[in-house]
């Protein structure tokens, strides 16, 4: 080994001993020099040789305390992707342990993430904790990324803020989940800096500005403090703790304070021995000085989710200023600061790390469970509720070939996942692909399979059989009502039948008398309401048709001329100025030339899932189906109608986008730029300044499909301070 790569092991043994001094030093070491000889030719971003990253992942893990395979398995976590090391030879050389690790690790690392929109990076931290069959593989993740986040300037742009994203969004949570405080905190802090660079360097500048004066009060109060806890007779340690810049922002955004509105930027914590003794320093906190009413919080008597204890209270400090104080003992303390691994204690014999004592295992146990069932919130109860539910039953969390996630039950199959795409897709399923390989429709997925389903417009629909093996509620009911209302459909077309030929026989116009308001009369004095009840009712041989036909004879007071006069449902062929279909690049199920429109209320363009609606007297409006003014036009559903987009067709589409960003020097001319390189013109724009030096801009202009219209949003979002856009509708 060379000189300058025992400089480095021994700096990774200094900080193991001190915690560890029995730690397998013969397994680190090898694992070191594994690392270094795979390793030997790479090279960093940054033009460092990479075993200072490795070397850097296994220094996080020390801090977090934890043991030799840990640190043995961080400085080998990138041998098996990057090098020529198998998990074989990994599994031969260092144990089962360590390779269980590495191999968790590399799993890890292998997962794209292109989605993390709020819902999508819940389920992704559900998804590491889910596939991580040690806790252990997401510490050593943490710390990996925790790494590569301080050395983030060294790559691109792009890359800069994708990271830091991921980060902010999925990593900075999930060690929050996991109570390890400090990697959050500093995995803001680091994300922060790379997004909002701005105002990070306003918020330093902010709190440097009266940094020695924050101190002298928070010295002031400790000093006062420590005086009358030791005439108390309580043993403590109390030092000041400062507010991180992310945190600050995170208070500013999200409660709408300025700067000088946030108090607690500084804080005083006391450390005490005992349970016993936080009460006793809560007591003459509170003598000393008088708490803020509402500011008091129990954490000790209701613990975080995470395992995190602490007594909070704000008082009204020396100089009539606010002050936070936090108090707890010296293994709260711990937890607080490295969470669940604090909790991840081996016994020592004989200068070997043992299996943990059965108390500890059923202690990781259930962390693990609660890491894998608890929501992200506040209010016990409701964790306590959703806690219940999940206890139910498992999860996966598989992908689709977009990037999204979704959670669905353990033992769920494809059928399963295309019901939690749409319920079309469901009814439409024919086979399915997991990973890229054609699977069973009864296939167990696996938490990270990228799942694709494969449809036809020309199936059946749903086969009974599905019921037998799908796991999901949500597509097991969907299952059961396409078939109760394929009998329902049966039925209805039954009983429309049977009074459309009673009709005939009675030299009765039938057609006409089924829509007329005679009718609707006659439904209402049989009891129903909708005229679906009422033919499936007839149908169903509960409402006899001979019933209804003398119901039909007694109104029938007028001649058949005038039972005609009172009917009309025609639809108008094409008139100016009303486009047709093939003008709008539509194709209407079964009619050619028809007047259509499009409306403002969602301005459908091609590539979105539309319908069309069969106006009275205007022919047919295309709506998006996730259109809001689609839902009240469900009331008639009989008028909605297939359209389809003509690929062939190149017109184009007005729509509309919002932009959100931090403020900035020349950010409109930025903005219309990318828009201009995109061949695009601006028809509208709107621009409208918020709080807090942010901006809400909106533009209107033509595309000629969806596909278009993403691309040049993905292009805006990538616009230095612009942290969101995406299309809007009038609605």
């Amino acid at each position: 080994m060379a000189g300058d790569d025992r400089t480095l092991l021994d700096g990774l043994f200094r900080q193991v001993v001190r915690y560890n001094p029995n730690f397998d030093r013969a397994m680190i070491t090898h694992a070191f020099e594994v690392a270094v000889s795979q390793h030997r030719h790479q090279l960093r971003a940054s033009g460092e040789e990479y075993i200072h990253h490795p070397l850097g992942v296994a220094a996080i893990c020390a801090q977090l305390r934890l043991d030799s395979y840990t640190i043995a398995a961080a400085l080998l976590h990138d041998t098996v992707e990057d090098t020529d090391i198998s998990i074989e030879q990994v599994r031969e050389e260092f144990g089962d342990e360590t390779a269980l690790l590495v191999d968790g690790v590399t799993k890890l690392s292998q997962i794209s993430f292109r989605s993390v929109e709020e819902q999508q990076a819940e389920n992704i931290r559900k998804m590491i904790v889910a596939m991580a069959k040690d806790i252990r593989v997401i510490l050593i993740k943490l710390a990996d990324r925790l790494h590569n986040m301080r050395t983030l300037c060294y790559l691109g742009k792009e890359k800069q803020i994708q990271k830091a994203k991921e980060t902010l969004e999925i990593y900075a949570p999930l060690a929050h989940r996991l109570g390890i405080e400090s990697i959050r905190w500093e995995l803001e802090d680091l994300a922060f800096q790379t997004l909002h660079p701005r105002k990070y360097a306003e918020i330093q500048q902010m709190v440097n500005q009266r940094r020695a004066d924050r101190e002298a009060y928070i010295e002031e109060a400790r000093a006062v403090l420590k005086r009358e806890l030791d005439r108390a007779k309580v043993d403590s340690e109390i030092a000041g703790r400062a507010k991180h810049f992310y945190s600050i922002y995170d208070k500013m955004t999200r409660r709408g304070k300025e700067f000088n509105e946030i108090y607690d930027l500084v804080a005083l914590r006391a450390v005490v021995s005992s349970v016993r003794d936080c009460y006793a320093a809560l007591g003459i906190i509170h003598s000393l000085w008088k708490p803020l009413p509402g500011r008091f919080k129990d954490y000790i008597a209701m613990p975080k989710f995470n395992m995190y204890q602490s007594l909070h209270t704000t008082v009204i400090g020396p100089q009539g200023k606010p002050l936070e104080i936090q108090v707890r003992t010296r293994e709260m303390h711990e937890t607080a600061e490295y969470g669940i691994a604090a909790h991840w204690i081996y016994k020592e014999r004989g200068g070997k790390e043992t299996s943990r004592t059965e108390e500890k295992m059923d202690k990781l146990t259930w962390l693990r469970q609660v890491m894998e069932w608890q929501s992200d919130t506040m209010d016990p109860n409701e964790f306590l509720d959703s806690l219940r539910v999940e206890l139910l039953q498992d999860e996966v969390y598989v992908f689709t070939p977009k990037g999204t996630v979704k959670a669905l039950p353990m033992g769920s199959t494809p059928v399963d996942f295309a019901y939690s795409i749409h319920t079309d897709v469901g009814h439409h399923c024919t086979g399915a692909k997991a990973n890229g390989r054609i699977v069973p429709l009864t296939y167990r997925l696996q938490s990270g399979d990228i799942v694709e389903i494969l449809t036809s417009k020309s199936s059946p629909g749903p086969s009974r059989d599905w019921l037998s093996f799908v796991q999901s509620s949500s597509a097991r009911n969907k299952i059961r009502q396409w078939f109760r209302r394929e009998r329902r459909e049966d039925l209805e077309h039954q009983g429309k039948e049977a009074l459309l030929e009673a009709f005939r026989k009675q030299g009765l116009p039938a057609q006409k008398l089924m829509r007329s308001e005679s009718m609707t009369e006659i439904l209402k004095d049989l009891g129903f309401a909708k005229r679906e009840d009422f033919l499936v009712s007839v149908g169903g041989g509960k409402t006899p048709v001979a019933h209804v036909l003398n119901k039909v004879m007694q109104r029938l007071d007028k001649s058949i001329s005038e039972v005609k006069s009172e009917l009309v449902t025609t639809l108008p062929k094409r008139t100016k100025p009303e486009p047709s279909s093939d003008e709008l690049g539509l194709r209407v199920q079964g009619m050619d030339d028809v007047a259509i429109r499009i409306p403002q209320c969602c301005r459908p363009v091609p590539g979105d899932d539309v319908v069309g609606y069969i106006s009275l007297g205007r022919g047919i409006t295309v709506h998006r189906r996730d259109c809001p003014n689609l839902k009240s036009l469900l009331k008639s559903p009989e008028r909605l109608i297939s359209v389809a987009w003509d690929t062939k067709s190149a017109g184009s589409y007005r729509v509309e986008i919002q932009v959100e960003a931090n403020d900035r020097n020349h950010l409109l001319e930025d903005i219309s730029r990318t828009l201009s390189e995109s061949g695009v013109s601006i028809l509208a724009a709107h621009i409208q300044t918020l709080g807090d030096q942010r901006v809400r801009d909106r533009f209107v202009f033509e595309v000629p499909n969806i596909e278009y219209l993403d691309t040049v949003l993905q292009r805006i979002r990538r616009i230095d301070t612009v942290y969101d856009a995406y299309r809007v509708t009038p609605n």
